[in-house]
């Protein structure tokens, strides 16, 4: 389910015409040549979480953002819209059921040239079909 839900999160992000007229790459890992802003799924981890009937996980995602800007709040309108769309993802996906989405904590950090990089962790807790 954990590469399920990567390739449906993943979809779901950059099929978003907001965000996707915001960003130049919605990829599974950093993209080599592609100029910021640009959305990657960083990492996930997942654990089980089964119940009686159904066989279940739980996945921990982050993604991370980066992009330009000396201001702190450069960023502060496109992670308010990725978060959204992720909130908003579908219950119901090929395979599995998305029963909880739930947002961890977030990071961001400038680094040198101008960039900027947020990191935005969830947990997904799914059920299987």
């Amino acid at each position: 389910m954990e590469i399920a839900l990567r390739a449906a999160l993943i979809a779901w992000l950059a099929a978003d015409p907001a965000l996707s007229g915001q960003l130049n790459a919605v990829v599974e890992e950093a993209p080599s040549r592609t100029s910021p802003p640009w959305l990657a799924l960083a990492a996930s981890a997942s654990t089980d979480w089964s119940c009686k009937t159904a066989s279940g996980r739980e996945v921990r995602v982050a993604l991370e953002l980066h992009c330009r800007g000396d201001a702190p709040g450069a960023a502060a309108d496109l992670v308010t819209a990725i978060e959204a769309r992720i909130e908003n993802l579908p219950r119901a996906q090929t395979g599995f059921a998305v029963a909880t989405i739930r947002f961890l904590r977030a990071r961001a950090e400038q680094r040198g040239q101008n960039r900027r990089a947020v990191l935005l962790e969830y947990r997904f807790r799914l059920l299987a079909e």
